[in-house]
């Protein structure tokens, strides 16, 4: 009788040999050929693992027949220094066994350093053009990003939670929703996991999400995707708006120090320097929008919302006046805010809400929320809303709710603007959009 015991055994992986840890050691490596080249005699064969490259350097009494990118192979020789090999280690081959072959050649050079390719091009052959190691730098980016957020909010207190994305009724309001056919009745694509975390603070307090979102929105921008990661956080018991933002802060603190101490490799290949962090200047609507025009030379024309253009010059101004690449704006009108914003109790044409904006582009939208079942029913009916219709949704309120905010962070966003993309769809691994829906 065989048994499992859940013993895994360790091994040997590129980041070891590149580290110097198997130094003049005899090693077995295995990974797919990233790139092969002849020098006339001695072949030269990086071999791509998950965690990096090795150079492999193979005299002609090592057998590659049948060898070409791509083939997943196992190595076998001794580990030296070599400062012009990647990592500055290389393997000096005795023998090279080949586990699989390509059926086809690659119809593009994912060795290359940069693919060169066009977007369309590069998303079609997704599966493909990931394997280039800038590319897939881009994602393990974008783990550390929610790494960090996990282990942040763990440290604070919060517990992690998973709602349902098949829905009844649309957290954001408007058309921007997929509509489904759910066993003849109607339901949605859900776009926020807004009414389930209010639901939650009143089962844990403090609670977070990571998972994705549904916007239908007809955009074909550098900046839109229609389904996107949401890193969300819900949090009782505040005093105030300003506890979500320096909840966001801390998190972000924590994020640049984890992906300068174990992701500066990937860092490193994409050119990547993280801002430097240690406060976060905050603006009023208004007044960003007055500062900002007045700055750069031009009318405001929409009094209720932030233009694409307007978000970038509110990002020069917040680099220029102090610094920063960061600035949240708070203080939104409630005409452009869901209904369950907080009205400013001071002037309720505004909300206790805010955008953090970096770089000149929106990545998160927070604020306090109505917790009074009173409240909250009064200001749906105000917009025309039936209540009726959000039962289920409004029973935390009902049955009492402590004083409440959160946020929804973009990580496709942040990601695109941390690694210097010029498209949110770089850093979306199968992104949806508009027009596509493969691979």
């Amino acid at each position: 009788m065989t048994t499992i015991t859940g013993a895994a055994k360790k091994r040997l992986e590129i980041s070891d040999i590149i580290g110097g840890a198997c130094v003049n050691q005899a090693v077995s490596i295995h990974g797919a050929v990233h790139s092969l080249r002849d020098m006339g005699g001695i072949t030269f064969l990086t071999l791509r693992g998950r965690d990096g490259v090795v150079q492999c350097v193979c005299p002609p009494e090592v057998d590659l027949k049948g060898v070409s990118e791509e083939c997943t192979a196992v190595v076998s020789g001794v580990v030296r220094a070599e400062e012009r090999a990647p990592g500055g280690f290389e393997i000096a081959a005795a023998a090279a066994q080949v586990l699989s072959r390509p059926a086809a050649p690659l119809p593009v050079p994912v060795s290359r350093w940069k693919l060169g390719l066009n977007l369309d091009t590069e998303l079609a052959l997704r599966p493909l053009t990931l394997r280039n190691l800038r590319a897939r730098s881009v994602f393990r980016v974008q783990e550390g990003i929610i790494r960090a957020f996990r282990d942040y909010l763990h440290g604070q207190g919060f517990t992690e939670i998973h709602t349902p994305k098949i829905v009844r009724a649309g957290a954001e309001g408007g058309s921007n929703i997929f509509r489904l056919d759910y066993f003849g009745r109607k339901a949605f694509l859900a776009q926020s996991p807004q009414f389930y975390k209010q639901m939650m603070v009143g089962v844990y307090e403090r609670v977070f999400e990571a998972a994705p979102v549904f916007r239908a929105e007809k955009h074909s921008t550098a900046r839109h995707l229609n389904e996107y990661t949401s890193l969300d956080l819900e949090m009782g018991y505040i005093d105030s708006f300003y506890d979500i933002m320096d909840m966001e802060t801390g998190f972000l603190k924590h994020c640049f120090r984890l992906l300068r101490t174990e992701y500066a490799a990937d860092l490193g290949r994409l050119g990547v320097a993280l801002p430097e962090l240690e406060e976060i200047p905050c603006v009023r609507f208004d007044e960003a929008k007055r500062r900002a025009a007045e700055r750069y030379g031009y009318q405001i024309r929409d009094p209720y919302d932030l233009e694409p253009e307007e978000e970038h010059h509110i990002g020069l101004y917040a680099k220029e006046a102090w610094d920063s690449d960061f600035v949240f704006v708070t203080h939104y009108p409630g005409k452009k805010r869901p209904f369950y914003a907080m009205d400013d109790p001071e002037d309720p044409r505004y909300t206790l809400s805010f955008d953090l904006l970096y770089k000149g582009l929106e990545v998160t939208t927070g604020g306090a929320r109505i917790h009074d079942y009173a409240a909250q029913v009064e200001k749906m009916e105000r917009l025309g809303m039936r209540p009726e219709e959000f039962e289920s949704c409004l029973m935390a309120h009902k049955y009492g709710l402590p004083p409440h905010g959160g946020l929804g962070l973009g990580l496709e966003r942040l990601t695109m603007k941390l690694c210097a993309l010029e498209n949110v769809r770089y850093a979306c691994l199968f992104p949806r959009d508009l027009n596509r829906l493969d691979p």
